[in-house]
């Protein structure tokens, strides 16, 4: 039977590091049951009796968030083995508050004092054994990037497991505090394990709501208990709540101040705090983000991500898809079949993996920029702007990476703690342009402006106003009433990162991205060749005569306003659903204006007849809005784990999408037409 053993600590304590380094490839990622919060597990290298289990990073365990209920219930209940308390040893006091609440659960706790080289580079102090015997746990001094300690971790871990080592020494309170919390204890033996005794006592006398729910007491004790709280407040002339976690910070500034002496003197900058100075600063914070940020975009949207497009193109057109179409041919394989998996299927897929290049080398900066302690400080800046339009700091994450793509973006939502701010992040996030939109800015630019680069750069503009403005709107709704969840974060020092753990979050974003985009777009393409090729008795026809010329043509006059009334711009807003880009392949189809992926001048010369500059710019805008592709879709409905709000998000943002194409093609013919 495998022994299970627990990694918590902080964020940005370095905790996902060391999981990396200990599980190597032999991790996995999934949901814990009922949330989208990510659960991670993987065995030990080389040794499957051991597993270990990422919680998710938290200050405590208090019930404020998603993350915090997730990961006490899995103490609580779960009953691991084993609990690594990974603690970042250049912010002792703050990390160990979680660490006194861990040895509270009564399971065995083995601390890893993480970057422990960046507290000798300082020239700090810390007397690990005498810490260790103040908290009564075994601690391993250890550091993520240069993989020190990181055996002696792991073969500490498994010998407590082994052992079945006890827990370590709970915190000790004053004299009234500890009074009450024992006569609680009184009340409560017997109703709960002997070994969580102390932690439920301590969570009663907080008037922890959850585990009062969860305890089945009678009225009379919970009225006993209600009664020594309130006396106790009356006393020391506090909140429940506030006298523990003060005497938690007193109790741990008497113990680091045993064990932890600092070599810079109190009031000193270290070097983060002089990087911080700047890029921090309220001026110049934005504008060396967008300049990081622009750099970063150039490198893997324009530059080099570049680059391997055309591999990517050949891979899936010429060698796997003309290739697959002689042999089907060959062996005699009907030509519907033929096209369906060939220009279907193939193509399908493979116009979405196109990107896939571009988006590996925008995630892995975005990891670096995570490892390097940079995106904590974005966070940070973000909130001072978005909290105006009460919006959460955090909702600007998932912005930030939907630059890349939709579909990670919208999974990156499940940090928000606050299932408010959350859903409304997921309905906002597709607004900022991604990488699969800029083909068909791209397309219009070029035919209708090709000498104004403002164009292009005016939709991101957009997307961040259409952000706040509908921030602000849905904000006056009963479902998304009140003000955002804090937005509690330590900035960590910044540190020199680890290129193995870079490649590894940079590879367990793109995989997914592969795995739920690929599978969607397959089935998708598949649907939307047969619709343009076939008509309503499923007779092979030409694309004018097709069920999606038909389809086309009935929803034509819906975007008649729009400026872009004609069948074969209103199915490409259809084909738009299958993945942004495939807006600009379908023109090339239905329009007969040949290889449209290489720029064919003939198709920039003759797409007028179908669109004026101002209608162009309208399509554009409405591109921008509309509901996603089918993948973010998709993520979309399992972040919000709910159909409908699913539909509401969808409607929504295509509702933003009609009104502001509206606004812009009605206006613009005012002023240029």
């Amino acid at each position: 039977m495998a022994h299970t053993i627990a990694l918590a600590g902080n964020p940005n304590s370095g905790k996902t590091s060391i999981f990396n380094e200990l599980t190597g490839s032999t991790q996995y990622v999934g949901n814990w049951p009922g949330v989208t919060v990510e659960k991670k597990e993987g065995y030990v290298k080389g040794d499957k009796r051991h597993i270990i289990v990422d919680l998710p990073g938290i200050y405590s365990l208090s019930p404020y968030t998603l993350e915090e209920v997730v990961t006490r219930d899995f103490l609580i209940d779960g009953k691991p083995d084993l609990i690594i308390n990974v603690v970042d040893a250049t912010n002792l006091e703050r990390n160990l508050y979680l660490t006194t609440q861990l040895i509270e659960t009564g399971i065995p706790v083995l601390v890893a004092l993480n970057m422990f080289d960046v507290i000798k580079k300082n020239g700090d102090l810390i007397d690990t054994k005498k810490l260790s015997g103040l908290l009564g746990c075994p601690i391993v001094e250890t550091s993520a990037v240069t993989r020190v300690g990181l055996k002696e971790l792991v073969k500490t871990a498994i010998t407590m497991v082994e052992q079945a080592e006890s827990g370590g020494k709970p915190a000790t309170f004053s004299a009234p505090v500890e009074k009450t919390v024992t006569s609680i204890m009184h009340l409560i033996e017997g109703k709960v394990p002997p070994e969580t005794l102390r932690w439920f006592a301590i969570k009663l006398y907080e008037r922890d709501e959850k585990v009062m729910q969860r305890l089945t007491l009678s009225e009379e004790l919970h009225h006993q208990v209600a009664s020594l709280v309130e006396s106790s407040e009356t006393a020391m002339d506090d909140s429940a709540e506030s006298i523990i976690t003060n005497e938690r910070y007193e109790y741990l500034t008497n113990l680091t101040a045993k064990c932890h002496k600092r070599a810079r003197q109190a009031g000193s900058l270290s070097t983060s705090d002089r990087i911080d100075r700047i890029v921090t600063n309220r001026f110049f914070a934005l504008p060396i983000f967008f300049l990081i940020m622009w750099g970063i975009y150039y490198i893997a949207i324009q530059t080099v991500g570049d680059y391997f497009i055309g591999g990517i193109e050949w891979l899936f057109g010429d060698l796997i898809g003309e290739n697959l179409a002689i042999g089907l041919e060959r062996i005699g394989t009907s030509a519907w079949l033929v096209g369906l998996v060939v220009d279907g299927i193939i193509a399908g897929v493979g116009s979405v993996l196109t990107f896939v290049p571009q988006m590996m080398i925008l995630f892995f900066f975005l990891a670096l920029m995570e490892d390097v302690g940079y995106m904590a400080r974005v966070a940070f800046i973000m909130d001072r702007i978005f909290r105006k339009f009460g919006l959460s700091g955090k909702s600007f994450i998932p912005m930030l990476i939907g630059t890349g793509c939709t579909v990670p973006a919208i999974m990156a939502s499940r940090t928000i703690e606050n299932q408010r701010d959350r859903r409304m992040t997921v309905m906002l996030t597709p607004f900022i342009p991604c990488g699969a939109k800029l083909p068909v800015f791209a397309l219009l630019v070029g035919a209708f402006f090709p000498h104004s680069a403002w164009i292009a750069s005016s939709m991101y503009l957009l997307g961040i106003i259409a952000v706040i403005v509908s921030g602000v709107i849905l904000k006056q709704t009963k479902a998304f009433s009140g003000d955002p969840a804090p937005f509690v974060m330590e900035l960590p020092a910044y540190h020199i990162p680890r290129l193995k753990g870079v490649v590894i979050h940079m590879w367990d974003r793109g995989k997914q991205f592969i795995k739920k985009a690929g599978t969607i777009i397959a089935v998708a393409s598949a649907v939307i060749w047969m619709l343009q090729s076939t008509s309503w008795s499923f007779q092979m026809v030409e694309t004018q005569e097709s069920i999606l010329a038909s389809l086309g043509r009935f929803i034509a006059p819906l975007f008649a306003p729009l400026g872009f009334g004609t069948w074969e711009v209103a199915v490409a807003t259809i084909t738009g659903l299958l993945a942004k880009e495939t807006i600009v392949a379908t023109f090339g189809i239905v329009l007969g204006l040949g290889n449209v992926a290489e720029g064919d001048p003939n198709l920039l010369s003759s797409i007028g007849a179908y669109f004026s500059p101002v209608s162009a710019y309208a399509f554009m805008v409405f591109t921008l809005f509309a509901a996603p592709c089918a993948a973010a879709i998709g993520a979309t409905r399992r972040e919000m784990q709910s159909a409908r709000w699913t539909w509401a998000a969808i409607l929504f943002q295509t509702g933003v999408a009609y009104v502001a194409a509206l606004v812009v093609f009605q206006i613009g013919s005012l002023l240029f037409m």
